[in-house]
């Protein structure tokens, strides 16, 4: 196995092109956002947008507004969880998940809480209001809860809220609501996944481990520890607890695992490999790994944000970089390549992004300028 193989393998694994078995699951099902959401564990999605085109390149004719139905009908769910950062997760996993990457956030945020005055005294009240505030299925705003809590004489500048709202959400207190208009709202996370599961911290680490291994391999246990924020420690107790699951690869004296037989299909797409991607800002096939050596150019490393900007990619490697406007309905897509490539090429960049404007419900319009053909 070569580097090549590698980041086509990731590319498949992850749903992004089709070609696994769906393990029981019918087309349909497997069709839906949630299927892809179990099957990730967890997405990204700091950026809500792009976290729903991360949705949308993998799941077939999936629109924009199918994910926030999902969304708002709290079949993905979106909080802290894993370095920490906002992920879409499901109400059936994100109990055994909060409950094994808390730990870490909170060691994280204990400086921050020093620093800002944040102690156990406020945390608790801060807890107590948002639980009596939120009984009976209500649904409120980060700003509707300032109030409460201002009025509590909770102090609530920028940067305090979302540390007291993540201590909720970690506590397994809160999580994601029905958006207001285009408000995000919390509600309380018993109310909303009343069935989560709870695991214990040895089948939790494997329960992510096969996760991770299998939807985003060929990986290394380093790659793994980066994107679940667990120390390397924690990692290898969770490869070593599945590894029996897993196939490994040595490249350039690196362990590489994987899962030869993928559990998932993006609705049993029979789609050719495709030699070009527009992949969202934070996508979990560049953000998933520490070492981005094999689909980032060193020269394109800043450019590029380390791959983590909207990302035009040619044969699994980050060529490019993209962004959208969205004016009235129509759909404006700007894509930029770093060195010239085939007319064929930008015409794959272009249907690319008809993909995208279809997803998002608008008429394209493209723009960038075009390349020279090479050779």
């Amino acid at each position: 196995m070569n580097g090549k193989d590698i980041l086509l393998r990731r590319l498949r694994n992850q749903g992004v092109v089709g070609g696994g078995a769906a393990s029981g699951k019918s087309a349909g099902e497997a069709g839906l956002p949630e299927a892809l959401v179990a099957w990730m564990g967890c997405i990204q999605a700091q950026d809500f947008a792009q976290a729903k085109w991360a949705i949308g390149v993998r799941v077939p004719e999936v629109s924009e507004a199918d994910v926030d139905a999902a969304f708002n009908e709290g079949r993905i769910l979106r909080t802290h969880v894993l370095r920490p950062t906002w992920h879409f997760v499901l109400p059936s996993d994100i109990r055994w998940m909060l409950l094994l990457s808390a730990p870490r956030i909170r060691q994280l945020s204990r400086q921050y809480h020093g620093r800002l005055g944040i102690d156990a005294v406020v945390l608790r009240k801060s807890r107590k209001i948002l639980a009596k505030a939120l009984e009976g299925g209500k649904a409120l705003t980060r700003g509707e809860i300032a109030a409460l809590y201002r009025r509590a004489k909770i102090d609530t500048d920028d940067i305090r809220m979302g540390f007291l709202l993540m201590d909720a959400e970690l506590e397994g207190l809160v999580c994601s609501g029905p958006r207001k208009g285009k408000q995000f709202t919390y509600v309380l996370l018993e109310e909303r996944a009343s069935r989560a599961s709870v695991l214990s911290p040895e089948e939790a680490v494997g329960e992510l481990a096969v996760r991770y291994f299998s939807s985003r391999g060929p990986a290394t246990v380093v790659d793994f520890a980066w994107w679940s924020g667990l120390t390397v420690g924690q990692a290898k107790e969770g490869l070593e607890a599945v590894r029996g699951e897993l196939e490994r690869v040595v490249m350039d004296g690196q362990e590489y695992w994987f899962s030869e037989a993928p559990r998932y299909d993006s609705a049993g797409s029979a789609r050719e490999m495709p030699s070009v991607l527009l992949l969202p800002g934070f996508d979990e096939y560049t953000v998933a790994y520490r070492d981005r050596s094999l689909m980032v150019a060193d020269e394109h490393v800043k450019v590029s944000s380390h791959g983590l900007k909207p990302a035009v990619v040619v044969n699994g490697r980050v060529a490019g970089v993209w962004r959208r406007v969205l004016q009235k309905d129509r759909v404006v897509v700007e894509a930029t390549v770093f060195e010239e490539v085939s007319g064929k090429v930008w015409d794959a960049v272009k249907k690319e992004a008809r993909r995208y404007a279809d997803f998002a419900g608008g008429k394209l319009e493209f723009r960038g300028k075009e390349p020279r053909p090479r050779g």
